[in-house]
């Protein structure tokens, strides 16, 4: 496979092919089939997948402000643990404190 063989799927998404290209995630996180959060709760699970910090920090943020809860934030990163093994229970914790430190602040704000 080819860096090329990325572009097969840009007639079947365009949106989320502009939406990446402009660095806005506005298409792929959209309602759909799937709510908002539950997307983010994806996104932060390949985050840990993936072991990048800041796809982990992100989306962390982004699942809280969608209103996902401490219990499905940690469900998502345990199957991430199932797919990766090992080293996702490192980048597992980081997703989670990352991902408590922001619901944290946001129970703050509402106060």
């Amino acid at each position: 496979m080819n860096p090329q063989h990325r572009d097969a799927a840009r007639p079947a998404i365009p949106e989320v092919y502009q939406g990446f290209q402009r660095h806005w995630s506005k298409a792929a996180f959209a309602p759909g089939a799937l709510d908002t959060k539950t997307k983010e709760l994806i996104a932060l699970a390949i985050g840990v997948v993936d072991e990048c910090d800041g796809c982990i920090a992100s989306h962390a943020r982004s699942a809280v402000r969608a209103g996902a809860s401490r219990q499905e934030a940690a469900e998502a990163i345990g199957v991430a643990f199932l797919m990766q093994g090992g080293p996702a229970t490192i980048y597992g914790s980081r997703a989670y404190t990352a991902f408590c430190e922001f619901a944290d602040a946001e129970e703050q704000r509402d106060r």
